[in-house]
């Protein structure tokens, strides 16, 4: 069963993937954060995420969102241009500024929007497409109409969070949803959602033994080794854990210290990580990082973490 890294907007960008293989592994492929195109233009940082010369990992998959078959022409566009042989299409993503534009899961409610799409994947061979989607926006049974739709399009394979869209990750999962839609589903079927640990991931291997794989997002960001513990089987010990993370850790402050100008940006970028990032350790210095105003507090927070 494959293993695949999640794509989190802010988080799991080009210096997280590439150190994320080289530190810990187990990861199968990467996903990009979805490309976009606002105000009629690529987003220079979505162009420098998707670059070449800026990943290092052994697969990458650059994901895509649009809400037209014009927009998707471009995004593919741009992703052959960059040599790529796959590509993912978002329709999963559940903010509601993304999803009002008829974007993510807020294109699921419109089937001939959904249908447009899939009909433009045609028109480029040189792409292996996947869709990563949820159950709906407002209902967990509007894929019923779309599975259909899904199923006659030339999808490689569908990433299922079975989650609707307005709950964005609120709430349990719905895996009765996910079993019927797995039981209808032609295309190889990835879970995602909630896989927080070993057992998790396990327990949905049993439940779906024709699963193509699982998709990692905030279980892996909590704990980057949790992709290499379910391959290897093996656990690292607390203290292992710590010391792979202090390196992960050091090395990323680095990157983004030579990338990024001043202190506030750089807070503003390494601070967030631990909303995630070794969930069980102690709160009070979890408290003392998320507080940290300056570099010296934050590095000294981190440390005694």
């Amino acid at each position: 069963m494959k293993l695949y890294a999640a794509p989190l907007q802010g988080f799991t960008e080009a210096p997280w993937r590439n150190l994320h293989q080289e530190v810990f592994g187990g990861i199968d492929a990467y996903y990009t954060p979805f490309v976009r195109i606002e105000r009629g233009e690529f987003r220079n940082k979505d162009v420098r995420e998707i670059a070449s010369g800026n990943n290092t990992v052994s697969r990458l998959i650059p994901q895509l969102i649009a809400s037209t078959p014009a927009e998707l022409e471009r995004l593919a566009g741009l992703f052959i241009e960059n040599g790529y042989k796959e590509a993912d299409v978002n329709m999963g993503c559940p903010f509601p500024l993304i999803a009002g534009k008829h974007k993510g899961a807020g294109i699921l409610p419109y089937p001939a929007e959904v249908e447009a799409l899939l009909r433009e994947l045609v028109h480029y061979p040189e792409l292996s497409f996947s869709v990563k989607m949820r159950l709906g926006w407002e209902r967990a049974d509007e894929w019923r109409v779309l599975l259909p739709l899904l199923n006659a399009a030339p999808l490689r394979q569908i990433t299922l969070h079975p989650r609707i869209g307005k709950q964005q990750y609120k709430g349990e999962v719905d895996r009765e949803s996910f079993a019927a839609f797995y039981s209808e589903c032609a295309h190889p079927l990835v879970y995602n959602g909630d896989l927080l640990t070993v057992d998790d991931i396990r327990k949905v291997e049993e439940a779906y033994p024709r699963l193509e794989g699982v998709m990692l997002g905030r279980g892996l960001l909590a704990n980057p080794a949790l992709a290499r513990a379910f391959a290897d089987g093996t656990t690292l010990s607390s203290q292992e854990l710590l010391d792979k993370v202090r390196v992960f850790h050091t090395r990323l402050l680095h990157y983004y210290e030579a990338h990024l100008q001043g202190e506030v940006q750089l807070l503003g970028k390494m601070k967030p990580y631990w909303e995630y990032l070794l969930p069980d350790a102690d709160k009070k210095i979890k408290k003392a990082i998320k507080k940290a105003t300056t570099m010296e507090k934050y590095l000294a927070a981190v440390s005694r973490l």
